[in-house]
């Protein structure tokens, strides 16, 4: 992926939070678990010992976690949404109508979940710039009528109904 195609836009609040996120990790989960992990190897049998292999799960969960934060404030762009207000682009919540037809809609964020502030709960479909329906709907404005390939194989259209920033 280029540099610009890899970009995730958070807003400061999302930034903020992951990062704060990150930091607890690092410096509270990481030696918490780790200390788990030695009193269980203390106990002596490692292989029936049931809070060890606990231990080393959530430690892998976590590390992995770790690695999912870094990677993705690594390659975040703090700001607002860019483009025109009518314009498709990531981080902004998209309406689209499938093959024109007003009563089969669907709306989506156009982005990544962090975008919402790390709030889960949001029911949103996410799409990234990157997938099929993401890339063909980027830059579009209200009105356009855009067209993808499917990863089916199929061509579908769908026309671009409201545009709004987040």
């Amino acid at each position: 992926m280029s540099e610009t195609t890899d970009v995730v836009w958070l807003t400061q609040d999302a930034y903020d939070k992951l990062e704060s996120e990150l930091t607890q990790l690092k410096t509270v989960g990481r030696p918490e678990v780790s200390a788990r992990i030695a009193a269980a190897r203390e106990e002596g049998d490692l292989s029936e010992n049931g809070g060890y292999h606990a231990a080393r799960e959530e430690q892998g969960q976590m590390e992995a976690r770790i690695a999912q934060l870094e990677s993705l404030l690594r390659r975040a762009q703090v700001g607002e949404a860019s483009g025109s207000a009518d314009e498709v682009a990531p981080g902004k919540l998209v309406t689209i109508a499938f093959d024109g037809d007003e009563d089969d809609t669907d709306t989506f964020l156009l982005g990544s979940r962090e975008v919402l502030g790390v709030d889960d709960s949001v029911d949103y479909q996410v799409y990234s710039p990157q997938a099929p329906l993401g890339a063909a709907v980027n830059g579009a404005k209200v009105g356009d009528d855009v067209s993808y390939v499917a990863p089916n194989g199929k061509t579908i259209h769908v026309t671009i109904l409201k545009v709004e920033t987040l």
